[in-house]
């Protein structure tokens, strides 16, 4: 598919990025590649820093236009050309800015964790649906083919039969700049830490296996904390636990400070299925998980064909030798490909906002848990 390919009647939707924060830049590199969305506008505090964030991204995906460098996220929200607005400002002011870009019109796609509790991200839904804009979170997974060919795999109760028990891990080793520096180490800007950045992903991934069915209840633990920045600490590492009607249950561990992880596996009572990269895919082309020790392998270039994997290992860079980028079919651009699709057919899409409201809910009882003596919390539905 070509970068400047016009989709949707001819008309591509245009975003404008609320902050230069750094996973903007693949965000652009996504909405470049996505044929139906371009970036119009950037705005930060000053605009030197939007010209600068402009010219770096630029190299990454160059619109024919370059987007204008605006001050201040007010400017963003008044342009014309602006339909959509994608958002990774802090978690402790999104709430803010998510409302008022819904009352401008805007429709918008929102950085993890979406909110500071359940409660504001309830008003920030209502707020998009009120103004009749869409809202999605920034899971790019969720968008990948390989999702479809897992869900086929578990929902088959003949060969799997019933899930039984999920484990996630999704870390990263920041190292003490990233602690004494990172923003995700604010007691206030991000109190959740590593459990609202990494602890998401597991949760979302967990609640999706389900069948989106609400935990009975669950129970928090922070092992590692840190208050370096801040009113008060965060947490570095974190533990949860989700126990499901019916025999279910789920573990999942989040860390700033162990080696780079993100795997999950399920647990049947007739098969077992893990994936060793359920976040970030090894190889955009071509992603592989394992079913009952067999490595199954989906082609993205081909809308998710499922084939048996003759080999496990990955060449250089995740990518077998002779393959190109895959940026074309990357989970990132299918989430702002699939975005704008369903932003162009006027209809809103009432299970992404849901999807994450749930996944919110959860995470803010294993916060409170782990805060008030790894309590078990029970959930309400």
């Amino acid at each position: 598919m070509q970068a400047e390919q016009n989709t949707n009647n001819g008309r591509k939707l245009r975003f404008g990025f609320l902050s230069t924060a750094q996973i903007g830049r693949k965000n652009w590199k996504a909405i470049y590649h996505s044929g139906n969305s371009i970036v119009t506008a950037v705005a930060s505090r000053d605009a030197q820093r939007g010209r600068d964030f402009i010219a770096t991204c630029q190299q990454l995906g160059h619109f024919q236009d370059p987007p204008a460098a605006l001050e201040g996220y007010e400017a963003v929200l008044a342009s014309k050309d602006v339909d959509a607005v994608y958002s990774a400002l802090p978690t402790g002011i999104r709430k803010e800015w998510v409302i008022r870009a819904a009352e401008a019109g805007k429709h918008v796609v929102c950085e993890k964790p979406c909110a500071l509790n359940a409660s504001d991200l309830q008003q920030m839904i209502a707020a998009c649906r009120k103004n009749r804009v869409q809202f999605i979170d920034g899971v790019m997974f969720m968008h990948h083919p390989r999702m479809e060919q897992m869900r086929r795999a578990i929902d088959d109760h003949s060969a799997f039969g019933a899930i039984k028990r999920i484990m996630s891990v999704f870390s990263f080793r920041g190292g003490e700049d990233f602690v004494r520096g990172n923003i995700r180490t604010h007691g206030e800007l991000e109190p959740a830490g590593s459990l609202g950045d990494l602890g998401w992903y597991c949760i979302r991934f967990i609640l999706w296996a389900m069948h989106w069915q609400l935990p009975r209840a669950v129970a928090g633990r922070t092992l590692t904390e840190s208050q370096v920045r801040g009113p008060r600490s965060v947490p570095m590492d974190f533990s949860g636990e989700l126990i499901f009607e019916g025999g279910a249950s789920a573990g999942f561990f989040s860390s700033f400070l162990v080696a780079n992880q993100q795997w999950v596996n399920i647990s049947g009572t007739k098969g077992s299925l893990r994936v060793a990269d359920f976040v970030h895919t090894a190889n955009d082309l071509q992603s592989e998980f394992e079913l009952d020790n067999k490595m199954m392998r989906v082609d993205s270039g081909t809308t998710g064909t499922l084939t048996p994997s003759l080999s496990h290992p990955m060449g250089e860079g995740g990518r077998r030798p002779g393959e190109g980028s895959g940026d074309d079919v990357a989970q990132q651009t299918q989430l702002f490909r699939n975005f704008s699709n369903q932003v162009a057919s006027g209809k809103l899409e009432a299970s992404w906002p849901e999807m994450a409201l749930i996944t919110q809910r959860v995470m803010d009882a294993c916060l409170e848990s782990a805060r008030d003596g790894s309590r078990t919390i029970e959930l309400r539905k």
